[in-house]
């Protein structure tokens, strides 16, 4: 059994996606990021970082003390690794996958993330900031299309590069963009969607969601003002 520390936003997705497509047993413990749960010590002591999701995996391989991991990239490494699935085991395709996992981990997930601050929750509307991270988002959807255009997924076969890119690529339409423009893109994000496991994945807590509706003062103050304790 694994156990997920998860609250549904796109880096959460990205997990409970993963352990659909694995079918490997999971409980869903959720984290009110909202509320301040990341920030609670027994939290911290797995996800020092103060950012969900997190695992803990039960029955690691090899047996042994239980193992956390945080960090949804290292998460969906760990568990493609464990179950030998969605990460090719010859060294060309490891790579392949793995570049395009540090490609969403270093350039669309913050890139997007900075992208809608700025232009939804900033107190302050900064023009420049608004227009330098829509632009950057635009800029790496782009770079997905032309990926796109002469295989069927990110690394080829379907891999936990395109389950880690997903979440955030269905986000498109806040940035004012149209699927039509990206037309490689639209074809995959249709694919991916398309996979049963995909679907649960969206779905788990899926009762969450209103608890994240709107984001009020208090949500807000623990999302972008909140500090750690020292």
């Amino acid at each position: 059994m694994i156990d997920l520390y998860y609250w549904p936003t796109p880096n959460g997705w990205k997990i409970s996606i993963m352990l659909e497509e694995t079918g490997l047993p999971y409980k869903l413990i959720p984290v009110n990021i909202g509320r301040g749960e990341q920030f609670k010590p027994e939290f911290l002591a797995i996800s020092p970082n103060n950012r969900m999701p997190a695992i803990v995996d039960h029955d690691p391989p090899g047996g042994g003390a239980p193992i956390s991991v945080f960090e949804s990239g290292a998460i969906l490494l760990y568990l493609a690794e464990k179950t030998g699935q969605l990460m090719p085991s010859d060294l060309r395709g490891r790579y392949e996958v793995t570049q395009w996992l540090m490609w969403q981990m270093g350039g669309l997930g913050p890139m997007s993330g900075q992208a809608g601050h700025f232009g939804q929750y900033a107190p302050e509307k900064i023009p420049y900031a608004i227009e330098r991270y829509t632009n950057e988002v635009r800029r790496l959807y782009g770079v997905m299309d032309k990926r796109l255009a002469d295989r069927p997924y990110l690394a080829g076969e379907y891999s936990i590069a395109d389950i880690a890119s997903f979440p955030w690529a269905i986000l498109f339409d806040r940035f004012g963009l149209s699927a039509d423009e990206l037309p490689n893109f639209k074809r995959w994000i249709d694919a991916v969607r398309a996979r049963p496991a995909v679907e649960r994945g969206l779905a788990a807590g899926s009762e969450l969601r209103n608890q994240s509706q709107p984001v009020d003062e208090e949500a807000k103050r623990w999302l972008f003002g909140k500090k750690p304790q020292a």
